[in-house]
């Protein structure tokens, strides 16, 4: 078997590992497609037999599908240590490039994270998002919200849990890459708000090093003081930093006032040509870029004590489905 077979198999086995309950053919051929994979849904079905065959996978029954076994969860395990190696900077070069979402229109995919909590807990954390959105700490104030069993961004909700989809700030490469506009998103990063403005970063972790969304590291270890700055006017925040070609400054700032009105925000800081943006230098002929993390909603609700799994650049979504929080 060639080896873009062996990596459509490792992806069907990691589909079926985070659904949590078996899955049909079609199902799964919507979650690939959500986390940029193309396959058609006769090569799914002929992966699965390859995987049942290996004792990897097994059929439940034909309306409810196949769900992954024990032997397929470590192996799913041991292919992920493998794929990790530059995944994340590798895959938000891949999901900038394939969101279709455009200004003008505002239409199209955008990039989104998905996180899961238990359905008891959906009101309070959307109470706490919004507030959050309200003071565009995000990068959208729509939202999609998933039961169990439908998908966002490619991955499935499972039983006792619902989903929130949320804008990835990596949806703002993706539009300035289609303008033609180059980005290279160098840091993830905890950025100091004093007195409602943006003053430092206190945290950086380089995304070309990092296995891990830098931002889910931050909040997952409680580092985030979101709900500070909400209230206080003063915390910390995620943030990214990127760097632009420095002769596309006067349209980058332009593209901010057009998206404004698309529901489409985020750009905190353009910098200038050859000058550090809040402490960092940039390379010469280039300027520096900050962008809030998309996660901030989410943070607000791990600090409100509320449990989330995330699963940051989890794939793409049709603009349309996100609904104002």
């Amino acid at each position: 078997m060639g080896a873009k077979a062996e990596r459509a198999i490792t992806a069907i086995l990691r589909v079926l590992r985070e659904a949590h309950t078996p899955l049909g053919a079609e199902r799964i051929v919507a979650a690939l497609l959500a986390a940029g994979v193309d396959i058609s849904p006769r090569t799914v079905r002929l992966h699965l037999l390859e995987l049942d065959r290996r004792g990897l996978t097994q059929l439940v029954n034909r309306r409810a599908g196949r769900s992954i076994t024990k032997a397929g969860r470590e192996e799913s395990g041991r292919a992920d240590v493998i794929t990790k190696v530059g995944l994340v900077s590798a895959r938000v070069d891949t999901l900038s490039y394939q969101m279709s979402w455009e200004a003008r229109s505002g239409a199209g995919t955008v990039v989104v994270n998905t996180t899961l909590l238990h359905p008891a807990n959906l009101g309070p954390a959307l109470a706490e998002m919004r507030r959050v959105l309200r003071e565009h700490l995000g990068i959208s104030n729509r939202v999609l919200v998933a039961r169990a069993g439908e998908a966002i961004g490619g991955v499935v909700v499972p039983e006792n849990f619902v989903g929130i989809g949320t804008v990835c700030s990596v949806t703002v490469n993706g539009i300035l890459l289609h303008r033609g506009i180059p980005v290279n998103s160098r840091f993830g990063g905890l950025l100091e708000i004093r007195d409602k403005r943006p003053l430092r970063f206190v945290e950086l972790i380089e995304y070309r090093g990092s296995s891990l969304d830098p931002l889910e590291v931050f909040i997952q270890a409680g580092m985030t003081r979101v709900r500070d700055v909400l209230q206080q006017g003063s915390g910390v925040i995620c943030a990214g930093f990127r760097e632009i070609p420095a002769a596309a400054v006067d349209d980058v700032q332009a593209l901010v006032r057009q998206l404004r009105p698309q529901g489409i925000g985020g750009i905190l800081a353009v910098g200038r040509a050859n000058q550090p943006l809040f402490g960092i230098p940039v390379a010469d002929g280039h300027a520096g870029l900050v962008v809030v993390g998309g996660l901030n909603p989410i943070a607000a609700v791990r600090e409100a004590g509320y449990a989330v799994r995330i699963r940051s650049l989890a794939g793409l979504e049709d603009f349309a489905r996100l609904r104002p929080a």
